[in-house]
């Protein structure tokens, strides 16, 4: 079976949630491990975006299909190329990422996650394929990904028109009833389109 990896795009590390994490008096769990050597990155993203990156992360460990020793998780950092989720970060690392933008023309950025995808498209092959769990109608991560990785990139197309909060309800709903999305080569796709429905409320389980 061909390898499927997933791309998670970034959580923001100068938003209101980072600047908590970050904050040199924070007492609660996450806040003291990360001075204390750190957590994984998955989890700390997590904690900055909420909803939209818990999704992104419980549909990529579920569905992820790679040998075994080899992450299907990996998440694309401000200055530090794709990463797997279960890497450890720290404050000193965080605060790296805080200086820099996540912008195609930014060089610090650019220049590592180029990098991270060629090598990645390397080890795809030619039936392998990277699934970017991410905004599309960007060219933040769409421009970089796309040139080293071609139509091997592919996306949700039910990632059309929804906004974050969608996306994330969207992703947690497909892991709980364990049905996979359909992806889309990126290049040549439709990137922009009208907002679907709103999302049934999920049910409670008792």
């Amino acid at each position: 079976m061909a390898p499927r990896v997933f791309l998670l795009s970034p959580a923001n590390c100068n938003g209101t949630r980072a600047r908590l994490v970050l904050r040199p008096g924070a007492r609660f769990d996450l806040a003291v491990r990360l001075r204390d050597g750190g957590a994984p990155l998955g989890e700390v993203f997590s904690f900055m975006s909420g909803l939209y990156f818990r999704g992104k992360l419980a549909y990529a460990r579920a569905f992820a299909r790679t040998p075994s020793g080899r992450t299907g998780v990996l998440v694309i950092t401000p200055g530090g190329g794709l990463r797997p989720a279960d890497d450890t970060v720290d404050l000193a690392t965080l605060a790296e990422y805080a200086q820099i933008a996540i912008d195609h023309r930014e060089p610090r950025y650019r220049t590592p996650l180029a990098a991270d995808a060629h090598e990645l498209a390397a080890w795809l092959g030619t039936r392998g394929e990277a699934v970017l769990l991410g905004s599309i109608a960007t060219d933040k991560y769409v421009d970089v990904l796309t040139e080293a990785l071609g139509r091997r990139l592919r996306f949700p197309k039910t990632f059309v028109g929804r906004g974050d909060m969608s996306r994330g309800g969207l992703l947690l709903r497909c892991v709980r009833a364990r049905e996979e999305l359909t992806y889309v080569p990126v290049a040549g796709a439709v990137r922009h389109g009208p907002r679907p429905a709103k999302l049934a409320p999920l049910r409670r389980t008792i």
